[in-house]
């Protein structure tokens, strides 16, 4: 009889942990794929299991938000991510994108590139609200990389965000403690000395208590706040044609 009641209140108690436990659903690009170490490196991850969250991961190496990567050279990346919404766990509580690096690069300095992204950007958090319906959105930028086109795509990340109400963790910013522009930080942190997307275990362990800060601050509270300032981002510094 002991046993009964042992088992019993074992299912009970994790009935009750099924009925609150939340979930979060992580979407993006290399940077919630981790590239070519394991998902379970990641910050994100760290952080969901840390929270005692469900974690979904449903991130694509070279994935863009706007550019379909099917057919990219010899390379498939995938559709496009704004076209994604559909495949993630409709009863998620959290929804964080993490994206926007490999937009850049196809931005560059073209304009009309970076309206596409706009678009699709807006488009994209319109389809994460009909597929997760009780799901709080929350945006993570690129890093702080000195090329053309991540100005431009984070400015517009912000902006769209802001206009849609939801946090913004901004890494575009010389106060990011993510040192991309440092060689020597590169090295020791991420997956390789010249990667300027993708952290080792060491830069997921370094970032982690940011990330969670930002999300414990901003996801379950106040909208459309950064943690580094928006005042810091350039917003121009290469011409767009």
């Amino acid at each position: 009889m002991r046993k009964l009641f042992l088992l019993l209140g074992l299912s009970l108690a994790l009935m009750v942990q099924a009925q609150t436990q939340k979930t979060i659903n992580v979407i993006g690009d290399s940077y919630v794929a981790n590239h070519k170490a394991p998902k379970e490196e990641a910050w994100h991850y760290k952080m969901a299991k840390a929270m005692g969250m469900k974690y979904n991961n449903y991130g694509k190496n070279g994935a863009c938000v706007a550019f379909d990567r099917t057919r990219d050279g010899r390379h498939n990346f995938g559709p496009a991510i704004y076209t994604k919404a559909p495949m993630m766990d409709p009863a998620a509580d959290y929804v964080l994108i993490i994206a926007g690096h490999n937009d850049a690069g196809k931005v560059n300095n073209n304009a009309d590139s970076l309206r596409m992204f706009r678009d699709s950007l807006t488009v994209f958090i319109n389809n994460v609200r009909v597929q997760c319906p009780k799901a709080r959105i929350g945006y993570v930028t690129p890093w702080y990389v000195d090329r053309p086109g991540f100005a431009e795509v984070c400015c517009v990340i912000r902006e769209v965000c802001e206009e849609n109400g939801i946090p913004v963790l901004m890494n575009y910013s010389p106060e990011c403690p993510i040192k991309v522009r440092d060689g020597e930080f590169r090295k020791k942190y991420f997956q390789g000395p010249n990667d300027m997307a993708h952290l080792n275990k060491y830069g997921h362990d370094l970032f982690l208590p940011i990330g969670m800060e930002w999300f414990n601050t901003y996801m379950k509270a106040t909208d459309g706040v950064t943690i580094f300032g928006q005042e810091d981002i350039q917003t121009a510094p290469h011409t767009l044609h």
